[in-house]
């Protein structure tokens, strides 16, 4: 069986996800010095905890219009109070694309439209959901 180990964000503003998504989840950006000047690395957490970490590059086309079908995976990122960074999202320039929603003995679930017009997801864990 094979595991997604990499995701990468596109972005017609680098500079400005990197804001958004240093601003909402506490991630670190640092340039890959491997060739491509327009690709960031992202750590999301410690090596010790469950996760992957990613990359950032420089979209080459247009962004994606608003309503439209998603053609790609999505992400979704475990926070520990989504009502909290729902908020951050909002102040950092983002935009809700789904309210929050209960998963019943899940959580809860909530996707949001970054700066750069991708959409994304949290998930809150919490059994007594629904």
């Amino acid at each position: 069986m094979s595991r997604i180990v990499h995701f990468e964000i596109h972005a017609s503003d680098p500079e400005r996800a990197i804001d958004f998504y240093t601003s909402v989840f506490g991630w670190n950006f640092h340039q890959w010095e491997g060739g491509d000047a327009d690709y960031w690395l992202i750590m999301t957490g410690p090596d010790d905890e469950p996760g992957i970490n990613g990359g950032l590059s420089r979209r080459r086309g247009d962004s994606p219009e608003d309503f439209a079908a998603i053609n790609s995976y999505t992400c979704v990122v475990q926070v520990t109070d989504l009502d909290a960074v729902l908020e951050k999202i909002t102040a950092a320039g983002g935009v809700m694309a789904l309210p929050k929603s209960p998963v019943p003995g899940v959580g809860w679930v909530g996707y949001a439209k970054d700066t750069e017009g991708n959409i994304f997801g949290m998930m809150q864990p919490d059994p007594a959901a629904g």
